[in-house]
């Protein structure tokens, strides 16, 4: 970026820029002179038509660094466990980063139960069939209430911050959308058209054969998963060393491993081929990138868990497998999205701080440091990640608890150190981003339901298959079937009647918005009769001066 240091001169004012907007090298003065002009009019489709075209290279926000340092003052830098001031993110960040942490501090607290529960679970009842079931039970009824309970902290949080009710604005084309100039039949303002069925070719011609390839490949590094699995087996049944014993968790850290680096890979070919289908819409863009990534990201953690389970029918393997992954990725997550972030970005403050010492031009040095610091910082892309990281979690935890009660403490562990790293990371590792109004969180609160509901299914499938029962069932499998699958469907029932009779609002809140309705519709009437007074009051006068005429 060519800096301009006189506009950064302290002679001329004290005005302090908000947003930075970098603009390419070989930008015409003409070019600035019409984006300054678009701006000063509040033209918002100018700056993004220069985004999509390359001229500005990016634009961003500056972070406040009083309000930054009394926000970090209340929130992680001293470590304690203590609530979030959500209310403070929220008026730094907007809604919708508010809204992430709000669920990450209230799913992180639900867990405790869980993890209380597991621990004693786990150290001394292992083997013991009824408590088996009891478990597995209360996770189910757990997974639903605490869905339906955080929909009702969500209503509260976005009542008080006026953005329950909020519609649905509408949407203009996202920066990168392109085509052929035209008019658009509903706005009939000028902007590129693209055919549907072109961008529907691309998706069922292109974007789905390679998602069925990369699930394809997924199950094959599974496969070979496997086959480290039987040689590490077998060199330890050989030996029988302590040495070949450890051995025996290597083949599953090295898989979680490539699953992560997989799921990296993959997220971005998914983001290049989803913006390469030409969406016009930021929300159509989005909700088809998730569905990409969470189809991919599920089968990829959890196919080897279900084949163990199922397949195999090795609940040893099953509880070695899954505390592995769920412990290396909660590591690698930690450190590849604060951890090592945050330590790069301080070497380069280092380098922009020295480079700014060596200036002897007479400028502000302070708001230069930090415009150069902060252009080259990450860019924030949204919650997607830390969504999809929490609902990679929540199914480790749900979908095979039964099998490893400690699945839940890991969680609590993790999630304290997540609070403390993701605010790291939202402070002083990226950009600001600009704040989004939210009204909950979106389409997570499906995919996490929907999870709860597998969990259900492959639960009761797992107590099916548990020796005790079996030994109830020693000759007629088709009767335990037919059981598992009533109880199966019972829970369903018992899940669906819960997420109905608890409200999805508080009764307060309920009242409120209720008590708000009626004011309107009675503003309105008033405004009506107004109307219709004031009409009533002219009609004579207009008959009068006829009769006068």
């Amino acid at each position: 970026m060519k800096v301009t240091l006189s506009a950064l001169d302290t002679s001329e004012s004290s005005f302090t820029p908000l947003v930075v907007i970098e603009l390419a090298q070989d930008v015409k003065e003409e070019t600035k002179e019409w984006l300054k002009n678009r701006i000063i009019a509040k033209k918002k489709d100018g700056v993004r038509r220069l985004l999509t075209s390359g001229i500005v290279i990016q634009v961003f926000p500056l972070h406040d660094s009083e309000a930054l340092k009394k926000l970090e003052d209340t929130w992680y830098t001293r470590f304690a466990l203590k609530y979030q001031p959500i209310d403070s993110i929220r008026g730094y960040f907007g809604e919708t980063i508010a809204l992430y942490f709000g669920f990450l501090e209230y799913f992180t607290f639900a867990l405790i139960p869980m993890a209380v529960i597991g621990l004693p679970y786990y150290l001394f009842v292992w083997e013991d069939y009824d408590k088996y079931v009891i478990f597995a039970s209360f996770n189910l009824i757990w997974s639903t209430v605490i869905l339906e309970l955080w929909k009702r902290g969500c209503a509260n949080m976005t009542y008080r911050w006026g953005t329950l009710l909020m519609k649905r604005k509408f949407e203009e084309p996202r920066p990168g959308f392109h085509g052929v100039l035209g008019i658009n039949s509903i706005t009939g303002k000028e902007e590129p058209l693209y055919p549907s069925y072109k961008r529907q070719l691309r998706i069922y011609l292109v974007s789905l054969p390679f998602v069925c390839l990369c699930l394809y490949f997924s199950l094959y590094v599974m496969m070979i998963y496997f086959d480290m699995e039987v040689w590490a087996l077998g060199l330890h049944e050989n030996s029988g060393s302590e040495w070949t014993s450890v051995l025996l968790y290597v083949p599953s850290i090295i898989y979680a491993i490539v699953i992560e680096i997989m799921n990296r890979l993959y997220r971005y070919a998914a983001e290049f081929l989803t913006s390469w289908e030409n969406h016009r819409l930021e929300s159509a863009y989005q909700n088809h990138l998730i569905l990409k990534v969470l189809v991919f990201n599920f089968l990829n953690c959890f196919a080897s868990l279900f084949y163990i389970a199922f397949v195999l029918k090795d609940m040893k393997l099953l509880r070695q497998s899954l505390a592995t992954l769920l412990i290396t990725s909660q590591i690698l997550n930690q450190i590849m999205e604060s951890f090592l972030p945050y330590w790069l970005q301080r070497k380069h403050g280092v380098r922009v701080k020295r480079k700014v010492q060596a200036l002897k031009a007479d400028i502000d040095a302070t708001l230069y440091e930090q415009v150069i610091l902060e252009k080259e910082m990450g860019t924030y892309l949204g919650t997607f990640d830390d969504y999809l990281e929490l609902f990679l979690q929540f199914g480790y935890v749900s979908l095979f608890s039964c099998v490893y009660p400690l699945a839940a403490a890991f969680a609590v562990l993790n999630n304290f150190t997540e609070v403390n790293s993701d605010a790291l990371k939202m402070c002083r590792v990226f950009k600001r981003p600009f704040s989004e109004p939210s009204a909950n969180i979106g389409v997570w609160q499906l995919a996490f339901e929907t999870m709860s509901v597998i969990s259900v299914v492959t639960n009761c499938a797992l107590i099916g298959m548990s020796p005790q029962v079996n030994a109830v069932f020693p000759e007629s499998k088709a009767d335990l079937i037919l059981i598992v699958v009533a109880v199966e469907h019972a829970l369903l029932a018992l899940k669906f009647i819960l997420a109905f009779a608890i409200p999805d609002k508080p009764r307060h809140i309920q009242m409120k918005l209720a008590r708000l309705e009626f004011e309107s519709l009675e503003a309105l009437k008033q405004q009506q009769m107004k109307l219709v007074t004031e009409n009533l009051k002219e009609e004579p006068m207009e008959s009068g001066k006829e009769k006068a005429t």
